[in-house]
């Protein structure tokens, strides 16, 4: 079950992808998908996907920038183009994306359902509510522009969704999952990734009942005595007129989206909400902290506290240091050196590593640099060749030769008996200094 991997700031990238690394990413992104289609069955890639942590790490093995907002277009726009045309074979299929194609989603959801007998109603009410509670019940001054809906032919769905507050050039990711789904409207959230701005106003939390039950009720007044009320909104604590059962006039209509003594915008309305500390300790069941944090650094390029070092020493030492017996298999690949092994190692930890290994997304992007160059260019014959082996491993597989495809799985599990037992020290810089300097060699290729 996963549980919510608290927030973490994305800066806003502009540009695009080019094509000769979105087509790459396709590739590499549906071989990824269909490793854990084979080995977990396809409700598992929704559990991926509706972890924050491993959904930014996939994106950093991709070659895409390890920390910024454009990882959500670029990876789903590629599982996108690589699932769709399979669907029928994995039984998974994407719908919506970025602006007026997050509106075809319903449109979508409806084809597909008729297609595989799914309730295609239900699947469309699903879409919409999630993108309603994300941007009206949390109001954390993020307006939805993208919104994606992974759907399997069994009717279970994950949804990837962001919001963009561009004010402050940040953005927020929101994920959800229907086998991690109690109800919508209390704690529906796999994990919430974005820009931790402290305390916000947050409806679906558990300890909001009382809050939802009291917009319930104030939906039911009359509108000109709500407006009565809501002109004691901006008056202090000591100014609001008690209503007879206890309450405060104006109730929740008086608190604000923002954090403490700030203003932050309504992703609903467009407008602004002051707030004030008599608000919160009236209301403090509104106003939620993020207890557990994923702050991703302004900074472009990727810095060794970036890093877990233990991890990536563990991946370098297997990659340069492993006997060839240790992976007979994929040493017998024509052209395989330790660089595409570096690669491959942490291809297959994003495919059978645990939630914990996900805590420092910035290490995934050792396997095939970043198209801005962090933290190097993306080596593009390193990148061809994890897609050769990978390919061919899950072919043979499928015939039922699985000695590549279990060299792959024995890949991670030898990074993590070397990082317990060795902990082999990483100069940092001079890793980064080697990557650099064989650049060329590897055609390295930057936007």
């Amino acid at each position: 079950m996963i549980r919510s991997s608290g927030h973490a700031d994305l800066p806003l990238h502009t540009g695009t992808v080019p094509r000769w690394l979105a087509d790459r990413m396709m590739v590499l992104g549906t071989l990824i998908t269909e490793s854990l289609v084979e080995n977990f069955g396809p409700d598992e890639v929704l559990v991926r996907l509706s972890d924050p942590l491993w959904f930014q790490s996939f994106g950093a093995v991709m070659g895409m920038d390890w920390h910024s907002s454009g990882i959500t277009t670029s990876v789903m726009y590629a599982l996108k183009r690589g699932l769709n045309p399979r669907a029928k074979e994995l039984g998974i299929y994407v719908c919506g994306g970025r602006g007026k194609y997050s509106r075809l989603t319903p449109d979508e959801l409806l084809e597909i359902a008729a297609r595989e007998g799914l309730n295609g109603d239900q699947l469309v009410r699903n879409s919409k509510l999630v993108a309603k509670v994300d941007n009206n019940a949390v109001q954390d001054g993020f307006q939805l522009y993208q919104h994606n809906f992974v759907v399997t032919r069994n009717g279970n769905w994950a949804v990837v969704q962001q919001g963009m507050n561009g004010a402050e050039k940040k953005a927020r990711r929101y994920h959800w999952c229907s086998s991690n789904l109690r109800s919508f409207v209390e704690e529906p959230h796999s994990g919430v990734v974005g820009d931790n701005r402290g305390k916000i106003l947050n409806l679906t939390d558990s300890e909001a009942k009382s809050a939802r039950d009291s917009i319930l009720e104030m939906s039911r007044e009359e509108p000109e005595r709500m407006l009565r009320e809501i002109v004691q909104i901006d008056k202090p604590a000591s100014q609001m007129i008690l209503m007879q059962d206890g309450k405060v006039s104006g109730g929740v209509a008086g608190v604000s989206p923002a954090g403490r003594g700030s203003e932050q915008r309504s992703a609903s309305e467009g407008k602004a909400f002051p707030t004030s500390p008599q608000q919160q300790e009236l209301f403090p069941e509104l106003f939620t902290s993020n207890e557990r944090s994923i702050v991703m650094p302004s900074h472009h390029e990727v810095r060794e506290q970036d890093v877990d070092l233990k991890r990536l020493g563990g991946v370098l030492a297997t990659a340069y240091e492993s006997q060839p017996e240790d992976f007979e298999s994929l040493m017998l690949t024509p052209g395989l050196g330790p660089r595409t092994l570096q690669s491959l190692a942490l291809v297959s930890e994003v495919i059978y590593g645990t939630p914990s290994r996900f805590t420092d997304p910035a290490r995934f992007s050792f396997a095939h640099g970043g198209k801005d160059g962090h933290p190097f260019p993306v080596p593009l014959k390193i990148y061809d060749e994890s897609i050769r082996v990978l390919r061919d491993s899950i072919e043979k597989s499928k015939l039922g030769y699985k000695d590549k495809s279990d060299c792959i799985r024995r890949l991670h599990n030898v990074a993590l008996n070397v990082e317990k037992n060795c902990a082999p020290e990483v100069d940092f810089d001079a890793a980064l200094r080697y990557e650099r300097e064989h650049s060329a060699e590897w055609d390295g290729k930057t936007v």
